[in-house]
């Protein structure tokens, strides 16, 4: 599984607008309670003590997950963006 932020258009990634985090959940059919896949922190956004956007590493807001699942389900992915607040995804998963 492949979570990122921006499909068609990059979403940006400077000191000032970034995403900080992204969470993924899978709630599986006939299940009671949502089973947390992963959650990914991104910390590096080009601060630097020189100023906003002259550091020398920025992270990139995306993340890959190898999983093994019994059941079919919905899998939600959350992120936060530093502009726009909280954003959500929902997918169905089958199982083959």
């Amino acid at each position: 599984m492949k979570v990122s932020i921006g499909k068609e258009v990059a979403h940006p990634n400077t000191t000032e607008h970034h995403i900080r985090w992204i969470g993924v959940y899978l709630y599986p059919e006939e299940y009671k309670f949502a089973c947390e896949v992963g959650n990914y922190e991104f910390a590096a956004h080009g601060e630097s003590a020189d100023g906003p956007d002259t550091g020398p590493v920025y992270t990139h807001h995306a993340a890959t997950e190898t999983l093994k699942i019994k059941k079919p389900g919905t899998s939600h992915a959350s992120s936060f963006c530093s502009v726009h607040g909280l954003w959500e995804r929902a997918k169905a998963i089958g199982v083959t």
